[in-house]
């Protein structure tokens, strides 16, 4: 039996994680889960009691690993010679360093704006989304000064020099979903990183396999 992945086609961890799947050409069986469907989400704590997707099932040997970032290195740890976290200590300190970058810095600033469009009247929090833009802004102005330039330890097309690893299936969703709150026009260099990364064949894929849930997205209209 295959990997089973319970996911969303929408939800921005869920692509990060599924661009790793594709990357690696690793056989699964896709299990999308609506939450607010009482019995998929009473499954889905049943597997991973925090209820948050993605998580990667293998029945046969009652493995279940959550959370995209453990997912990836997982499934880097089972392709041998996988780009996705490199063999070497010291790149893979930098591919981590990124990953959690693009999470921490451009990924949960732009959740909590969706976050905030989702609340009902009078729950809303401007103060908080105005913090998350203006985080998402100092990632954009670093990331500027980094992806691209050959003086800078970034010397190549992806986000940790001339290999797509893990770090770049960080940014992929993260900066897809923030370039629509925040946009990238005074970031050229950013703006085209984004660029190459719709154009992977791993996040095409994804993006086309979200395509009919766009209109769920709260934050206006996606493309």
């Amino acid at each position: 039996m295959t990997w089973i992945f319970h996911h969303h086609p929408l939800s921005s961890y869920c692509m990060k994680a599924l661009i790793a799947l594709y990357e690696t050409a690793t056989p699964f069986t896709p299990r999308l889960v609506n939450l607010g469907d009482p019995a998929e989400r009473a499954a889905l704590l049943a597997l991973w009691p925090i209820g948050k997707f993605p998580v990667l099932q293998d029945p046969d040997a009652d493995v279940v690993i959550p959370e995209s970032t453990t997912i990836i290195e997982h499934l880097a740890h089972q392709t041998p010679g996988s780009p996705l976290v490199p063999a070497d200590a010291e790149r893979a300190r930098e591919v981590r360093l990124r990953d959690r970058f693009f999470d921490q810095y451009v990924h949960n600033p732009m959740q909590k704006i969706t976050g905030d469009l989702m609340r009902p009247d009078g729950k809303h929090d401007p103060f908080g989304v105005e913090q998350a833009r203006a985080q998402i802004e100092v990632a954009y102005q670093m990331l500027e000064g980094q992806i691209g330039r050959a003086e800078t330890c970034v010397r190549g097309p992806w986000a940790v020099g001339e290999t797509f690893t893990l770090a770049d299936c960080a940014a992929a969703p993260a900066l897809f979903y923030a370039s629509h709150y925040v946009p990238l026009e005074r970031f050229p260099r950013t703006r085209a990183y984004l660029q190459r990364l719709r154009a992977r064949p791993s996040f095409a894929r994804v993006l086309d396999e979200a395509r009919p849930y766009f209109a769920m997205f709260p934050g206006g209209k996606l493309e």
